[in-house]
């Protein structure tokens, strides 16, 4: 199968007052989301992707620019709704602070497969749902480009988190032990056998490997050589 570049957007203005965002609209990058966002960019440069797909929401759109704007011949990105943020319903908008003095907050921490937001969505129908895109977007993208096409897809935090559980095998319930910072990088190829993870939350080092890559089905034993650096 190909292989997926998953992105998260750059610091928000919300992020950086911990304020929970969610799907509110107008949500955009800050000044240090922007350089978070370029320098990803600039990583993701070097390898020639053959799409890019984002959440809908403004500050996704953004950070994909910043990519779309160091590659060639890709002028727009598609959205794609199964993507957005997670609907925290009524705990949209509010402090992170305040929340982690509710009732809800220690489930959230240990068993999020088990939780229903207020209002809103249960964090097993959102990873569902984005494994379930990503999958579906990386099929495509195989069968028009061939099985070494590397995309991106742009996204959130606890939507990237929960595509990564899904490939390392875990349990959502263990989902909280991954971490996603702003406009980091992590990357898994969808083989025929499994999924196979090969980095996570990266914000530095070269990706150029990336562009010639030879996958096979299978894992090497012992670990095998790594990429060829030249």
């Amino acid at each position: 199968m190909a292989t997926v570049i998953l992105v998260r957007h750059g610091r928000t203005t919300a992020n950086a007052t911990g304020l929970l965002a969610g799907r509110a609209i107008g949500v955009g990058l800050d000044e240090i989301g922007r350089g978070q966002a370029a320098l990803t960019g600039d990583r993701l440069a070097v390898v020639p992707l053959v799409g890019v797909v984002s959440s809908p929401l403004e500050r996704c759109q953004q950070t994909a620019q910043f990519i779309l704007d160091r590659q060639i011949g890709m002028p727009s990105t598609p959205t794609e709704p199964d993507l957005t943020e997670c609907d925290y319903g009524q705990w949209q908008g509010r402090l992170l602070s305040c929340l982690a003095t509710e009732d809800l907050w220690p489930r959230v921490q240990s068993q999020p497969s088990a939780v229903v937001f207020p209002g809103g969505e249960s964090m097993a129908a959102m990873q569902a749902r984005s494994v379930a895109a990503i999958r579906r977007h990386d099929a495509a993208f195989e069968a028009e480009h061939g099985p070494d096409a590397v995309w991106a897809a742009v996204s959130h935090g606890d939507i990237i988190k929960s595509i990564l559980a899904d490939a390392l095998g875990m349990h959502l319930d263990l989902f909280q032990r991954i971490n996603v910072g702003p406009a980091s990088v992590s990357i898994v190829r969808y083989g025929p056998n499994r999924p196979s993870v090969y980095a996570s939350n990266t914000d530095g080092g070269d990706l150029s490997w990336l562009s010639n890559h030879a996958h096979s089905g299978d894992a090497p034993v012992g670990g095998g050589a790594g990429p060829k650096t030249s």
